[in-house]
Order: C-alpha cells, then structure tokens, then sequence
C-alpha cells in the first residue's frame, strides 16, 4: 500500500497509541484526520501536527450524531481506536462505561461503510481470549489467535466489545466486502502512556518514591508488555497485508512476572522501599502472553523492542516530562480512572 497522500483517518488520534500511529502515518506520507472527543487524549500530543496544518482534527464524540459520518467521509483507510477504556482498574470497576464500546463500533463501522471506504483496521485487545485459559502462572501458555472460542470467555465487558467488534468487521466483510484487519493488542506501554496502566503506574510510583510501594495482585501474574512503536508498525502492517477481518496478536512473546518488571524498575530509579502487595485489587488474568508467530507469518512483524530496553526509554521520557507533586496529587484517582 502506498501511503503518499492517502486519506486515513485515526480515530482516537489524540491518545497515547493514536498520537504515535499519526506520527508514522504522516512520516510516510499519508494525509491524516483525526477525530477524538479528548477524554483521554490530549490535544498536546498531536498539536505540533496542527500547528503545521498537518493533521485535520475533527473534536467529538463518535456516538453523537453525525460524527462517525464527518469522520469518515472521503478516507480510503480508517484505524479505529477509539474506545472507552483504561487499565486494569478502570475495565474492571467500569462495567457500563466499557459496554458503550458497542455502540461506538457499531457506529463507526456503519459510518466506514456507508462512505465507502477501503479498509478498517481495528484496534482489538488481549483481552478477547477466554479468562479461564489464563489462570494458571506457572503454565507456560502462549495465546493462538484460534483460542479465542468457542465456548467465549472474554475479559470483562471490555473484551466482549472487543470481541464482537472483531466479529462484525468479518461479517462486514463476507456480506458486503468491506476490507478489514483487527489488532489485539497485548498490555502496550512507552512514551505517552497514562498511569491507569501498569508500566505506567510502576514507574510512577518510583518516580514519587512510593514507600511502601503498592503492587496490585500477588506479583506472581504473567504479562507480555509490548512497546508502542512496535504496535505501530503492527498496526500499519495490518492495513498493508491482511484484508479479510483476521485477527492478528501484537505482542512479544517474553513471559515477565509483575514482581520482576517491579523490581526491575525500582533499580533503575535506585529506590528502596518496602513491597506492599495486595491481593485484592483489581490484577486481570494470571498468565497472559501472546503467541505472534501468525503476525510473523502474514506480515513479516515481530518485535524490535524487548522490555528492558523499552522500559528505559519509558522511564527516560517520564522523568524529562513530569513533575513529582504533579503526578503524586493525581496517581490514586488515575489507577481506576481514564
């Protein structure tokens, strides 16, 4: 797919993930808008785009009416990653908020058909792979993208609209032959992530010298975390190479328990605190990592990016862009919050 001058439309532009997706697009030369309603974007992230007018940013809500139309109008590519959501605390404490998603993708879909346009790629989540596969931490389990189901035992209400989202754009695709991709993301972190996720909230807590240091769960929980800009190049290799509605994983495939990746981050930041772990909040399956040798296999993708190295560049970017009372007055309310 030649990027030069192609309409592409990134819904979510403003946010984490979205802002770095518009940053490649642009690199290569597509003509980017974007459209977010900035309940969890940020404006600042893409402003420089706009300044320059090289970004089109459409603000609103893609379930009030007409948004998703405007939006879509005349794009030949959509990314949609647009959602309600956040961490670990906020999917599982916000069981309503997260089933807005269906109507969301509902209407974007709609909205991508009716204007014609070529391909949907969609951003998807680890979160659509049954919960009871992933209990036990001392199994070594890689997810294959046909574990999904059935029987369907998705993650929370979050990763049912996941999951029927996937499930449209297939039908969309069979029926009317609209193109499509979706993207399951694995546990994503790096520069401009929010402190509602995990690496994120680590590295805060470091940063503010949390003693004790809060851990949520027993530590002993298994993540694969991925860094942003290897979810990019996934992400675009998806509008270039899959047309058909599969599901791709988007994940490294190293298998790091919480407490490690703790430990790991207390001795850069060379604090010492005691370990508070607790068990009862909000930790999400135990033993979650993906498989990706499909994405490999369809797309030439793998990870560039292992944990240790993206975990400095995280921390490098935390440091130079924050302030500690800032990010101490706010941390509580952000692990359950947008």
């Amino acid at each position: 797919m030649d990027w030069q001058k192609r309409k592409v439309l990134v819904t979510g532009g403003a946010s984490f993930i979205g802002s770095n997706l518009v940053n490649a697009l642009l690199d290569r030369g597509a003509q980017v808008r974007v459209v977010d309603d900035m309940s969890s974007g940020r404006a600042s992230n893409i402003r420089e785009h706009i300044e320059k007018k090289r970004v089109e940013l459409l603000e609103g809500d893609l379930r009030a009416h007409g948004v998703a139309e405007r939006a879509a109008a005349g794009m030949s590519v959509v990314f949609h990653l647009a959602a309600d959501h956040g961490g670990r605390g906020y999917v599982d404490l916000h069981q309503a908020a997260c089933s807005v998603n269906l109507m969301l993708d509902g209407l974007v879909f709609q909205a991508c058909k009716n204007a014609r346009v070529e391909k949907v790629v969609y951003a998807s989540s680890g979160c659509v792979y049954p919960n009871h596969i992933q209990t036990n931490p001392s199994e070594v389990l890689y997810l294959t993208e046909d574990m999904v189901g059935p029987p369907y035992d998705a993650d929370h209400m979050y990763g049912w609209a996941k999951l029927m989202a996937e499930m449209t754009l297939r039908a969309y695709h069979k029926d009317w032959g609209m193109k499509s991709a979706s993207c399951r993301y694995f546990t994503v972190y790096g520069p401009r992530g929010v402190e509602n996720h995990a690496v994120i909230a680590m590295i805060a807590r470091a940063f503010v010298k949390q003693d004790p240091f809060a851990v949520w769960g027993t530590g002993e929980q298994i993540r694969n975390w991925t860094y942003v800009d290897d979810i990019v190049a996934g992400t675009i290799l998806a509008a270039e190479k899959i047309d058909d509605g599969t599901a791709v994983n988007l994940g490294t495939m190293e298998r790091i328990k919480v407490i490690d990746a703790v430990h790991e981050i207390l001795r850069i930041f060379k604090h010492n605190p005691k370990i508070e772990l607790q068990p009862n909040m909000p930790t999400g399956p135990l033993n979650r990592v993906a498989d990706n040798s499909l994405a490999k296999r369809l797309m030439g993708w793998e990870p560039k990016v292992m944990f240790k190295d993206g975990l400095r560049k995280t921390i490098d970017w935390y440091v130079a862009s924050k302030k500690q009372e800032e990010v101490a007055a706010k941390l509580e309310g952000m692990l359950t919050e947008r």
